[in-house]
């Protein structure tokens, strides 16, 4: 119910009944047992309903009595102990009222004080409040017991409400020494109730009193504090509006907030890790995909010559078809050549038979004798050249003569043993060539294999190593990680690099020496003993133990210069065992290494035991081919990658002389052929041409002769030489014929043979290769081979050029691999040392990669999803709606403030303040900066929270926009104290309103005169103000009943101090607007206001302190206190 509704709308003038009426419910008795230093007695005020002086010197225990009072009407949680008197809130607390501090002391330490007391916690306290209404004569006592259970504790306490008379003696003593005696008893008692918290006490002492809400007796508590009024709106922030509890608000925004910023950081992460694994996968995803293209480009290169094969078979179909089209032409011409040849040699006959009777027989004797001659003639010419070509080959001269035939003849011999002597040689040297090569082969390929290893990896341990690795974890289902080499685990420091090679030395059988920890040790000593490793293998049990004493190092000792994994799990033990067996000073000259027992030089001779050396310069010192030491294999890929690329210059260098040697050989096996040729030609008249020319033309003149004596046979004769003439031109034409088809015959089955090896080829190549690859090499062809248009005989050389293409394009795309590989181990590397602990079962090399892509896929659809969701969930669910909560709450409280004004404003309207006239508060919002932005980035929170956007950028900005407010209610890093002056500041909407007053005139309302803070009104003027205010509001929070001859109301007011500090006309005016409004007061002030207090007093309490150590009180009646200050002055 809001304050509004408690009173009517149109509330009446006040009509002040007499002063002499004690209407509605006041304290008629107060006594207190065992408070503060009012100690061992009872102590009592009789005020009967009417108002009370409490007076006495400073510190004599006034506010004490005061206290008394706030804590029987106040809860514990509102009240700030000696607030009236303006002491610090550890200086007084319940505890040092219950036992009786009245003094500090030096402590036993000489620095800190301690607290001295009355009483001990054997002691019991009570304070007692008797409440009368003469109207309807009834009585109310309120009562609380306090005693300590612990001496160093809290006290306890219980609270009695009594409708009736109680008096502290006889029915709270005479109990003995157990309070539960006396709760007891008091239950017992009829119309006695008692309670054990506040909370159902305060409920029922309201309830009799007629008190609607808690609010009154805060109200109740601020007069109390009331001192001298500085200005209105101060005034009527602390006295007249009661401060909202957002203490707990704020700890469920902080708290709610707590688990939001968990969520964002969640969300930071994921998407951090997701950053950093998106490039990552992709890169691995873009390296299987050029694995896969140089794997296919190595299909391409496999499949080159089927491919080939098959573009060859075509080609040779058609050839072989042009070829037979070309042999079937022939046949038929060769059919009908031989039909003409047959009728030409029947008509030769004929012919040949006219000239035989003619005479002819001589004629036709001569020819065959001059064919036969021609014969002899032209195979002599045919051998003379051959030899003649022979020879020159050979580098001997022509046979002119016999004599020149015979001295060649004794050349053969030398020159045959010449040829075959060189010959052999050059075979020997090729043989010799071909070793080196497979040789340089082999190391070739050893140095591919082992390059490929180490980049995909940081170790240097040699690649059979590592494999042999890789099979025990795999048979006994361990991790590389769990069985690391030694080498992998120590490396020479980067200072010391000098002595790297020494140290690789001395450790490197070590290095190669593989820990196996107490747990795989049984499982790792059966694999090796049942395993045939084929390799040397040496690993060390390391076993859990304790820290062992290591013994003192040589200044100079090679372990200084090392460096061992710091996270390794095996760092004691390689401590320990490299400062055991590795002790050796690094000597830099040989006098040293004289001296020390145990030494190694820079150039790597090792002395042990002080006898033996050893200086192993089989390999260079600074190959760092072999090392095996360290975590990083950068130096060791390059020195085996210039090893790659030397011996792949040799291996070029030798093949280029391999082809000359070859050529050489062929050279001398030519040479040799034709001295065995030579040799072959025995005889000088087997080649003798020239006399068989002379024969041949006596021959023909004799032929002449014979011609040229008879027509008629000159006839016949010219008939068969026009007929020779005809079968030479149609043999010749035969000839040719035959010769062409024996050519097209041959080209045919050449083109038949390649054809069947292609396809023989073709039919060996699986299916699925040529589906796979002939396509592929079929769309690089024109970017392989460009234009050329193929045929059979520029086949093999294009295949060459393409096979060229195929290398170079695998070599680039190696290459890619190569550096894209070294990328993903890095960035590999730098996300398992962002993340260790998401990464402790990822391994750092390419194979991973799919590890690490299936963490982006869950990051991306299950991790980021799960924690934006949950990140939105509680942003708008629990932070957001939260603050939209307390926002809610604050603007409710504002409202409260401005209807808890109107409602003072209908009871100051009930009171003249001046004739004619009365006052109206007016509330107007604050103008202060820090107000109005803090009620901005309140509306900034939740706007468009329910129907704003769902975008990422809208969750951050408004996670950004709390963050800033719950920073500061948390208090920031060195700005804590002003962050809490802030809040306490921003959240206290009392702050949002500045007050100032109106006074009017009741006939028309028209404003007389306006009060403000600014507006440089008297200290008396504001008093009077103020006074006006607080009657208002007390009439207001106690439901005055005006006019009423009797009242349920309750009327009891304690004002501390106010009524001495302010002005004497504004004092007199406080206490005649208070005795018209018939509330009883009890005064607290010293003696000096005594002549404005007195007439409005029907008693005076008196204080006083005995050396501060126990107080008190005295109790008068104002006729009492007139006669002794008379009889004093007379």
């Amino acid at each position: 119910m809001s304050a509004a509704s408690l009173h009517d709308a149109a509330t009446p003038m006040l009509e002040f009944r007499d002063a002499g009426e004690r209407a509605g419910f006041r304290l008629h008795r107060f006594e207190v047992f065992n408070w503060g230093t009012f100690h061992e007695r009872i102590w009592r005020l009789h005020p009967g309903g009417d108002n009370i002086l409490l007076t006495g010197d400073i510190g004599s225990g006034k506010s004490t009595l005061v206290d008394a009072v706030t804590t029987l009407l106040v809860p514990a949680n509102k009240i700030s102990y000696n607030k009236a008197a303006g002491a610090e809130a550890r200086e007084r607390s319940l505890r040092t009222y219950v036992t009786g501090h009245y003094k500090s002391e030096r402590g036993d330490s000489g620095l800190a004080a301690k607290a001295v007391a009355l009483r001990d916690h054997n002691s019991y306290s009570v304070i007692l409040g008797e409440f009368h209404n003469e109207g309807f004569d009834q009585t109310i006592t309120l009562a609380q017991v306090f005693w300590l259970k612990d001496a160093r504790g809290q006290p306890e306490r219980f609270y009695v409400v009594a409708d009736g008379p109680l008096a502290i003696d006889p029915h709270f003593a005479g109990f003995g020494s157990d309070i539960g005696q006396l709760r007891k008893r008091l239950r017992a008692m009829p119309a006695v109730t008692l309670h054990d918290s506040f909370t159902s006490y305060g409920d029922a002492f309201r309830r009799r009193f007629g008190i609607a809400t808690e609010q009154a007796m805060d109200l109740f508590h601020q007069t109390v504090s009331m001192k001298s009024v500085g200005n209105l709106t101060d005034f009527v922030r602390d006295h007249m509006l009661e401060a909202f509890p957002v203490e707990a608000r704020i700890d469920a925004l902080i708290a709610h907030f707590d688990d939001l910023n968990r969520a964002h950081e969640a969300v930071l992460k994921a998407k951090a890790q997701i950053s950093q694994l998106t490039p990552l996968v992709a890169d691995g995803v873009r390296y299987r995909e050029l694995l896969g293209q140089v794997d296919q480009l190595r299909g391409c290169r496999e499949a080159l010559r089927p491919w080939f094969a098959e573009i060859k078979a075509a080609l040779l179909d058609k050839r072989m078809a042009q070829l037979q089209a070309d042999l079937d032409k022939l046949d038929e011409r060769l059919r009908r050549l031989q039909a003409d040849r047959r009728r030409q040699s029947l008509r030769r006959d004929e012919i040949t038979q006219a000239i035989a009777a003619s005479g002819g027989n001589r004629i036709e004797q001569i020819k065959a004798d001059i064919a036969r001659e021609a014969q002899v003639r032209d195979a002599r010419m045919r051998r003379a050249a051959q030899y003649n070509e022979l020879a020159a080959k050979v580098g001997l001269h022509g046979a002119a003569d016999g004599a020149a035939f015979d001295a060649n003849r004794r050349a053969i011999d030398s020159g045959h043993l010449a040829c075959v002597t060189q010959r052999d040689e050059s075979q020997n040297r090729l043989t010799e060539a071909g070793v080196t090569v497979r040789e340089l082969g082999r190391q070739h390929g050893e140095l591919t294999g082992e390059l490929e290893s180490l980049r995909s990896r940081r170790s240097n341990i040699p690649s059979q190593m590592m494999a042999l690795r890789d099979t025990l974890c795999e048979a006994i289902g361990a991790s590389a990680a769990m069985l690391p080499f030694i080498g992998e685990l120590i490396q020479v420091r980067e200072d010391e690099r000098a002595w790297e090679g020494a140290a690789e030395r001395l450790l490197h059988n070590f290095g190669l020496s593989m820990l196996v920890p107490e747990a795989h040790y049984a499982a790792v000593a059966a694999w090796a003993d049942r395993t045939h490793l084929g390799a040397r293998l040496v690993y060390y049990r390391v076993r859990s133990a304790g820290a062992s004493v290591h013994p003192a190092l040589h200044p100079d000792s090679l372990v200084r210069k090392l460096s061992i994994k710091a996270d390794s799990a095996f760092y004691e033990w390689l401590e320990a065992e490299l400062a055991r067996r590795f002790d050796y000073a690094c000597c830099d000259s040989l006098e040293q290494f004289r001296r020390e027992k145990r030494a190694i030089s820079r150039n790597g001779q090792i002395k042990a035991g002080g006898e033996r050396h050893e200086k192993d310069d089989r390999h260079r010192i600074d190959d760092r081919s072999r090392f095996v030491l360290g975590w990083s294999n950068e130096a060791k890929i390059a020195a085996l990658a210039k090893q790659e690329r030397d011996i792949s210059a040799r291996v070029i260098a030798q093949r280029a002389q391999i082809k000359l040697l070859k050529e050489n050989v062929e050279t001398q096996n030519a040479l040799l052929g034709h001295w065995n040729q030579l040799a072959l030609f025995d005889q000088f008249e087997d080649m003798h041409w020239q006399p068989l020319v002379s024969a041949i033309d006596r021959l023909e003149q004799e032929r002449a002769a014979l011609e040229a004596s008879s027509d008629v046979l000159r006839t016949l004769q010219q008939q068969l030489f026009e007929l020779e003439a005809a079968q030479e031109a149609n043999e010749t034409e035969l000839n040719d014929a035959n010769r062409a088809h024996a050519t097209k015959t041959e080209k045919l089955e050449q083109a038949s043979a390649i054809h069947a090896a292609c396809i023989t080829l073709l039919d060996a190549t699986p299916a699925a290769a040529r589906e796979q690859y002939f396509p592929l090499l079929e769309q690089m062809r024109a970017e392989a081979l460009g234009e050329h248009t193929l045929t059979v005989e520029s086949a093999d050389n294009r295949e060459k050029d393409m096979r060229d293409f195929l290398q170079a394009r695998i070599d680039a795309e190696q290459k890619k691999i190569d550096r894209l590989r070294d990328g993903i181990i890095r960035a590999m590397q730098n996300y398992v040392e962002a993340w260790p602990l998401d990464t402790r079962e990822v391994d750092v090399n390419v194979d991973s990669a799919g590890e690490f892509a299936n963490m982006l896929a869950a990051l991306q659809a299950d991790d980021l999803p799960r924690f934006a969701g949950r990140f939105k969930e509680l942003l708008n669910e629990n932070t957001i709606r939260e603050i939209a909560g307390f926002q809610s709450q604050l603007k409710r409280e504002r409202e409260d403030i401005r209807e808890r004004i109107d409602v003072i404003n209908k009871s100051l309207q009930a009171i003249d303040y001046n004739p004619n006239r009365y006052i109206a508060l007016e509330a107007q919002p604050s103008i202060d900066a820090e107000l109005r932005d803090f009620q901005q980035d309140l509306r900034s929170c939740t706007e468009g929270a329910l129907t704003g956007s769902a975008d990422e950028e809208y969750s951050e900005a408004k996670f950004l926009q709390v963050k800033r407010i719950i920073e500061r209610f948390r208090g920031r890093d060195g700005s804590a104290e002003m962050d809490r002056r802030w809040t306490r500041k921003v959240t206290d909407v009392r702050n949002w309103f500045v007050f100032s007053a109106s006074e009017r005139w009741r006939e028309d309302d028209r404003e007389h005169e306006h009060y403000t803070d600014a507006g440089g009104k008297s200290g008396g003027q504001k008093e009077k103000l103020a006074y006006t205010v607080l009657a208002a509001s007390l009439a207001y929070q106690f439901g005055l009943e005006w006019g009423a001859s009797r009242s349920r109301s309750f009327r009891f007011v304690v004002i501390d101090e106010a009524f001495g500090r302010g002005s004497d006309e504004s004092a007199r005016y406080g206490l005649e607007l208070f005795k018209r409004m018939n509330l009883q007061l009890l005064i607290v002030t010293p003696l000096q206001k005594i002549h404005i207090i007195e007439p409005y007093v029907a008693g005076l309490g008196f204080v006083h302190s005995e050396e501060g150590r126990q107080s008190m009180l005295r109790y008068l009646s104002i006729e009492e206190y007139r006669a002794e200050r008379k009889a004093r002055v007379a």
